[in-house]
């Protein structure tokens, strides 16, 4: 006997790689839904609410909306394509049915879309293509398609989900069709729509079964607290009804249900009852988190806990202790520091946060660079004030032998730099796996690399490629650690030995020996690195002496005095920059480089303690 299935209703999530277009894509569905009032109109975007989303031009926090289709409702999941951000996407997988993996029909697969292929594969989901961007300049849907089988049957797929439909779309138009020729689209979401509703199993109707509910991802409201957002696996909820929270640590807790929320469009409505196969948002219990099991109180049954790919990376954070400390943010004591940083790994189920034996100090562990630097970016916007350290891989011990994360790059550049991308990578211990043309003088080249050969690598790349390189990667496996290599930045830094404000005189000298990093006007303080060195070793420099001024005037003109336009580095950037002896200073209004021992003297005597070990 086949089971009951809820034809009303179907649960999809989007995956795709990075800019590939998932949440343009999503705009249109809404758009061309039965969803919002025809008066209504939406920007573009309009997922991305995060204020750094929008400025970076990418998905970081899953986020779900739901469209109507004729007499079904369609509750869509728009999902990170950065594989740092993986944690959000393993967990989305568990409340859909099927995905729409999107796919650049000019880019083709990419590391990212082999990351998130992999996580709906592994968790039994049917899987829809989309070539997207069909109509852009260089298009090869025919070879994308290829591509993707190609990947689906290396990752295992099955006989079902490699029986996969392919529709076609140009999503900033708002154009789709089932055909490969990009003069057949035509100014319609309906080959989407209809695909979803054909090829994605509808849930299973059981709701005269005992509640089972999982929280997915968490929310908050200033009004009623915190809220879980999941989907109702089987049964039905009510406000009002005693429910029970099954616990990560095995007890159980009961509440009551004070509101029950749906999703519709781009509101999150009140409800007054949920079953099984709805996704919704459920209050009542600020103690809940990520991965816990909502049941019925005569019948609590827990699902099995979400399983998260543990961190890859780690940096500390402590309190900012330098000079300037307090100037620029309005949270700056340690225990604020503290308290964020825990409240954060309730949301973030891929984060870690544990104190370090360094007073006010504590070991942060992300996902990768990225991850760990959108946190960063988020304690700065809200007033905190903090000091990073260099970031360093997590080794594992498997099967009694230490390991480290390897990450699978894949690089696009012009063929005349292919050469010193393949030094530098083969440097930092990268095993080349693949070299292939791509046509307009354009080689691909993919890589095995240690993830801690990566560190700080961004920057040279981009001048090895003249910044026509593009360069994608994420975490393919753990393997033995590289023994007796430790790679690192190869120049010194400029430090001041003084503070006060910097003058043009003082660093037209100094930008002889190296890069600068700060212009004339800047305040600094001793131990604060300016520059980059043009030397292997560090060189304390004087960066706010004056011009002697007397009264006897030079032979001959007088000359403006100009140094050079400085080096302003981003938040990443100056986190790639840091050795192991010092920390990057983040506040609301500065990235600032340092040295952890700020004394000059004290410094140069530690430096050679350590040069005679």
């Amino acid at each position: 006997m086949s089971e009951k299935r809820r034809d009303d209703i179907r649960n999809i999530a989007i995956i795709a790689h990075v800019d590939h277009g998932k949440t343009t894509l999503v705009n249109q569905l809404l758009k061309q839904s039965d969803t919002l009032p025809e008066h209504m109109s939406i920007e573009d975007r309009a997922m991305d609410s995060n204020d750094i989303e929008r400025e970076r031009g990418i998905t970081i926090l899953s986020k779900n909306t739901a469209v109507k289709y004729g007499d079904t409702t369609i509750n869509i999941l728009d999902t990170p394509g950065h594989a740092d951000f993986g944690g959000e996407v393993e967990r989305i997988m568990h409340m859909v049915d099927g995905a729409l993996l999107l796919v650049d029909a000019y880019e083709g697969t990419m590391p990212q879309t082999r990351f998130v292929l992999k996580k709906a594969l592994e968790a039994g989901v049917k899987p829809i293509v989309v070539i997207n961007k069909i109509d852009r300049p260089g298009a090869r849907p025919k070879e994308v398609l290829d591509e993707v089988l190609e990947l689906f049957i290396e990752l295992g797929a099955n006989d079902e989900q490699l029986d996969f439909p392919v529709v076609y779309t140009s999503a900033l138009n708002g154009t789709s069709s089932y055909d490969a020729d990009p003069s057949k689209q035509t100014e319609t979401m309906d080959p989407i729509f209809d695909t979803i509703i054909k090829a994605i199993p509808a849930p299973i109707d059981n709701v005269d079964e005992p509640l089972q509910f999982q929280i997915t991802m968490l929310d908050w409201d200033d009004y009623v607290g915190r809220i879980g957002v999941g989907r109702v696996y089987r049964g039905q909820v009510k406000v009002g009804d005693n429910i029970t929270v099954m616990k990560r640590d095995g007890s159980s807790q009961n509440f009551r249900v004070t509101k029950l929320f749906g999703f519709f469009g781009l509101k999150r409505n009140e409800i007054t009852e949920a079953k099984a196969g709805d996704i919704i948002a459920i209050s009542g219990i600020n103690d809940i988190f990520v991965g816990e099991t909502i049941a019925s109180a005569e019948a609590p049954e827990a699902l099995p806990f979400l399983k998260i790919d543990p961190p890859t990376l780690q940096m500390d954070f402590a309190a900012n202790d330098s000079p300037f400390a307090g100037r620029e943010g309005d949270k700056v004591t340690p225990k604020k520091l503290e308290d964020r940083l825990i409240r954060q790994t309730r949301t973030d189920v891929s984060l870690k946060v544990e104190a370090t034996d360094q007073l006010n100090s504590w070991t942060v562990s992300g996902r990768g660079e990225l991850h760990l630097s959108i946190l960063v970016e988020e304690l700065r916007r809200e007033g905190f004030e903090m000091q990073l350290s260099r970031p360093k891989v997590i080794y594992r011990e498997i099967d009694g032998q230490m390991c480290e994360p390897y990450e699978a790059v894949q690089v696009d550049t012009p063929d005349e730099y292919v050469g010193s991308v393949i030094d530098a990578l083969s440097q930092r211990k990268g095993e080349m796996k693949n070299m292939a043309s791509t046509g307009n003088n354009q080689t691909r080249l993919d890589f095995l690399v240690p993830s801690r050969g990566l560190i700080g690598y961004n920057n040279e790349f981009m001048s090895q490629t003249g910044g026509y390189g593009i360069m994608n990667h994420s975490f393919d496996s753990y393997k033995s650690v590289v023994k007796n290599w430790e790679p690192g930045r190869q120049n010194g830094a400029l430090v001041a030995i003084s503070q006060g404000k910097s003058t043009t005189y003082s660093l037209q000298t100094v930008e002889q020996r190296g890069e600068l990093f700060i212009g004339a006007g800047v305040e600094v303080y001793e131990g604060m690195i300016v520059g980059q060195s043009s030397r292997d070793r560090d060189i304390a420099v004087n960066v706010i002496k004056g011009k002697n001024l007397t009264n006897t005037r030079a032979a001959g003109k007088d000359h403006a005095a100009a140094i050079r336009t400085p080096k302003t580095l981003t938040l990443e950037e100056a986190i790639e920059f840091l050795n192991d002896d010092e920390f990057c200073e983040v506040t609301p209004e500065s990235v600032r480089l340092r040295k952890k021992i700020l004394n000059t003297s004290e410094r140069q005597k530690a430096d050679k303690k350590r040069n005679r070990q």
